[in-house]
């Protein structure tokens, strides 16, 4: 009978074989890195980040000087000033101009040092926005592998109670055709087969959901197929630890990147009030221009004019200012851009907070549920080894005509229940295991692949 409770640790996360010669069968390695390559969302969350990341660099070039050059033409007619003589002519003409000007920002209260800041920090929290999308997503793998690990063990135990009703359903027909059993006995085998059948179908369709909510999860082609790979169950070990609420936040405070995109955040949120409130300082700039241009006469009693080369040289002038701004009145934009920077920055730190009390929260139930985890698997494990023992008594009855099939039955019903049962503690201490370390790692990576 122990070769039911196998399909069981299938689960485990951790296994990965290679099914060799036979159609690729997927470990939950493949499910998470395919997932973590190929996911729309995480691939948003990308954008997201490479948008920051533009800003950031935005931001940094906006230290550098500005530099444009500006061209027109133009036809006058009618009244307008002669370039060359500044008189008032009426005479047709066209008009060519160049210019180059540059202008540098000396001085704005360190606004533009500060926006840099903040832009990198957003930055950071973009990334580690990225892992946190990514763990999400390796959390619904995680929870939807183990459902379906738990199908299957399900549908492999339903299967090895048909088989076994089965067996005694021929044994019993055999006994039957001898005379040694009534024809009564063998109808009751028979309805129990069929009950046997209609559960082990149930099953198998419901691991088929399990498996086809996966391939969806992953985002799979309809047309592909899936199967998982079905790990040794020798192979796994199951320990037990003592787990600490306390020394476990202490080290999931400091990794996990829920906690840091907000840290990094807040870090943003003031410099942001730096900039805000840097704009309320005089700002400084230096700036330079050069000019040059083309005027010429259309009528045909104008004077002789000079070249276009000639003009283009000879009208050339630069300038060099310096320009001082100083903010007074503008509708108090600037001090609500500093207010709305401080509400900013509050609210990220109470986030922080929060998010703070809603992680020591989760770590101290998924230590509690580990402890009750780990009894309830003892608890499951040695009733499953006494439903063996008595099954396997009745069983022995059974075939000596000692007890019916009412109560075979019945055996036969208790043992599946208690191999479900030790199938779901064992897949539930697995899954809780995984949970706590990985709040000591900040990525599941780091846990499941190694």
């Amino acid at each position: 009978m122990k070769r039911i409770f196998p399909t069981a640790i299938l689960l485990i996360t951790l296994a990965g074989l290679d099914a060799e010669g036979q159609a690729r069968k997927w470990t939950l390695e493949d499910c998470i890195s395919y997932a973590v390559t190929n996911n729309i969302g995480l691939k948003r969350q990308r954008l997201q980040t490479e948008t920051s990341e533009a800003s950031l660099l935005q931001s940094k070039m906006d230290v550098l000087p500005s530099l444009n050059f500006g061209s027109d033409a133009r036809v006058g007619f009618g009244r307008s000033i002669d370039p060359v003589t500044n008189l008032i002519t009426f005479e047709q003409n066209i008009s060519n101009s160049y210019s180059l000007n540059s202008n540098l920002n000396l001085f704005n209260g360190f606004a533009t040092l500060n926006t840099i800041a903040a832009n990198r920090f957003m930055y950071r929290a973009g990334l580690e926005a990225e892992k946190i999308a990514r763990n999400y997503l390796i959390i619904e793998i995680l929870g939807q592998y183990y459902q379906v690990l738990y199908a299957k063990g399900l549908e492999d135990a339903s299967k090895m109670q048909l088989e076994l009703s089965e067996e005694q359903n021929f044994r019993i027909s055999k006994m039957v055709e001898t005379g040694k059993e009534a024809l009564s006995k063998q109808y009751e085998m028979e309805s129990q087969v069929s009950a046997d059948r209609l559960s082990y179908t149930i099953a198998r369709n419901t691991a088929s959901q399990a498996l086809t909510t996966l391939k969806h999860l992953l985002q799979l082609e309809p047309e592909s197929d899936f199967d998982l790979v079905i790990p040794d169950p020798e192979k796994m070990l199951i320990s037990y630890e003592i787990y600490e609420p306390d020394s476990i936040y202490l080290i999931a405070s400091q990794v996990l990147p829920r906690l840091k995109a907000i840290e990094y955040e807040l870090k943003a949120n003031k410099k942001q009030i730096s900039a805000a409130r840097g704009l309320l300082a005089p700002e400084i700039s230096l700036g330079g221009a050069v000019f040059t241009g083309y005027y010429r006469i259309l009528s045909d009693d104008a004077p002789e004019q000079l070249s276009y080369s000639s003009q283009l040289k000879n009208n050339n002038s630069q300038a060099v200012y310096l320009s001082l701004d100083i903010p007074i009145f503008n509708n108090y934009n600037l001090g609500r851009n500093i207010r709305n920077a401080k509400i900013r920055k509050d609210d990220t730190s109470l986030r922080l907070e929060q998010e703070k009390n809603n992680l020591y929260t989760e770590i101290e139930n998924a230590c509690l549920d580990y402890s009750r985890g780990k009894d309830e698997y003892l608890a499951a494990r040695a009733n499953l080894e006494f439903n063996y023992k008595s099954f396997n008594a009745v069983e022995k009855k059974f075939e000596s005509g000692l007890v019916d099939v009412t109560d075979y039955s019945a055996a036969k019903t208790t043992l599946f229940r208690a191999e479900a049962e030790a199938l779901r503690t064992k897949l539930q201490m697995v899954i809780r295991k995984l949970s706590i370390n990985f709040y000591s790692t900040g990525e599941y990576e780091n846990i499941i692949f190694n």
